[in-house]
């Protein structure tokens, strides 16, 4: 709708852009370095952040950046994960049936590891997202399954992503076994007003719209709104150029954003 008006190639704020087209903040850049230490040295990894900084993003952008000849990625998010569930999630992946029982369940998933280093020479990537979700029966169930061949090495780089709660939890003296295994620990921040701009600008050019949309006042107004927080920059972004569009105003400033969060979003 709005893309032919402003002459749009591409959706500009949607959840969908491709990793290498996302906005490469000094966060992002940070937080891929530490995941990507992790991947190599099979360590034991917790992203948090809060909600709609970006931290699924984060990990999709992450994978993307995985050699696919070293490395064998699996994804894991729900809610309501059970060891069991999460042995028999990880299988599937590997292509194989989980046996019934939690702990051949888990004696298998080590050998089917062991296997996929030993002869296709790939090393596993586990990533669950949503961690804050995790009770502790399944957070514990984690510090066993690092331990292996006798607490000598990782079977796996191990990565848990969630909301800050998770990192406040692990605080927490019933977690100190859980959170001494932790090799390595990043929290997301918030984007600045200078941050903001520079990702309005970045998607903007995604979309194929190199001139300016959204005025200086305009991006002003939406970092007061967003706080920093990408899934909001996006949100507005997209209600404003739909109102924009609409209107035709080809420019967007800080009037159009105050009656769109006035009107649309408070």
């Amino acid at each position: 709708m709005f893309e032919t008006f402003y002459g749009m190639d591409r959706t500009p704020f949607s959840r969908n852009i491709p990793p290498e087209n996302l906005y490469p903040s000094i966060m992002l850049e940070e937080a891929l370095g530490r995941l990507g230490y992790a991947a190599e040295r099979q360590l034991f990894a917790v992203v948090t952040g809060s909600s709609g900084i970006g931290k699924t993003t984060t990990v999709r952008k992450f994978k993307e950046t995985l050699d696919p000849g070293k490395y064998l990625v699996m994804y894991i998010a729900d809610s309501k994960l059970t060891p069991r569930n999460f042995y028999k999630g990880l299988l599937e992946q590997l292509g194989c049936e989980a046996k019934f029982y939690r702990g051949d369940s888990k004696r298998q998933l080590h050998r089917e590891i062991e296997l996929m280093k030993g002869i296709h020479h790939l090393s596993p990537v586990v990533i669950v997202d949503e961690a804050h979700l995790l009770d502790k029966e399944m957070l514990e169930e984690v510090r066993f399954l690092l331990n292996f061949k006798m607490d000598a090495e990782s079977p796996m780089a191990l990565i848990l992503v969630g909301q800050s709660e998770l990192w406040d939890r692990l605080q927490l003296q019933s977690y100190a076994a859980i959170r001494q295994r932790i090799d390595i620990q990043y929290k997301l921040s918030h984007m600045d007003c200078s941050q903001v701009s520079a990702y309005i600008v970045c998607h903007l050019k995604y979309s194929g719209q190199a001139g300016e949309i959204f005025t200086a006042a305009a991006i002003e107004e939406i970092f007061k709104f967003s706080g920093g927080l990408a899934r909001l920059v996006n949100k507005v972004c997209t209600q404003c150029l739909i109102f924009g569009a609409q209107q035709e105003k080809r420019l967007i400033d800080d009037h159009m954003v105050k009656l769109i969060i006035q009107s649309e979003l408070s």
